[in-house]
């Protein structure tokens, strides 16, 4: 017999090894991890870079701050054009506000370009319903104006237009859900 302070083996035959896993969890049974307590001041699991207003938002404050140069433009060449009716530069200052409306036509086809395939479908079906609506409108009233109805400026044909396609847009939305 061995003198030794080592512990001898047990046998095989004396308790068998009990498999991994093999106790289901239980409220009632305490469980060991092998980890360390993770403690407040250690660094988590890395987070995603929150993304910035900008580049979240950009067609739309694009479309925006160009809408608002529009407005600007408008105020500002309708008062000069009231105070000045009769300076030769008048024709050069009424279109002036003509430059912010195409910077957002620029905008506003850029951000349709860069829609998924769905979206530019709704887009063109909801344009395709304004185009149409606008033409039968302008072309009835034209006929009401015939009949006696006052004549209309053409500067309210845009704004039709533009909410009948947002009404086509709300339409189609909803028709491919």
């Amino acid at each position: 017999m061995d003198m030794s302070d080592a512990h001898p083996e047990p046998e095989q035959t004396q308790s068998p090894v009990e498999p991994l896993y093999t106790h289901p969890a239980s409220p009632f049974m305490r469980t060991e991890s092998n980890l360390p307590p993770q403690v407040s001041d250690m660094p988590g699991p890395p987070r995603l870079p929150v993304q910035s207003t900008w580049i979240t938002y950009r067609a739309q404050i694009e479309i925006g701050l160009a809408l608002l140069a529009y407005m600007m433009f408008v105020v500002g060449s309708v008062t000069i054009l009231r105070a000045n009716p009769d300076a030769p530069w008048r024709y050069v200052v009424a279109v002036v506000p003509v430059a912010p409306a195409a910077l957002v036509l620029f905008f506003f086809a850029r951000r349709l370009a860069r829609l998924d395939e769905l979206q530019r479908r709704i887009q063109i079906e909801a344009f395709g319903f304004s185009l149409a609506a606008t033409a039968l409108i302008t072309f009835a009233y034209g006929f009401l104006e015939g009949a006696g109805l006052p004549h209309l400026n053409w500067t309210y044909i845009l704004p039709l237009m533009a909410a009948l396609w947002a009404i086509g847009a709300a339409i189609f939305t909803f028709r491919y859900r």
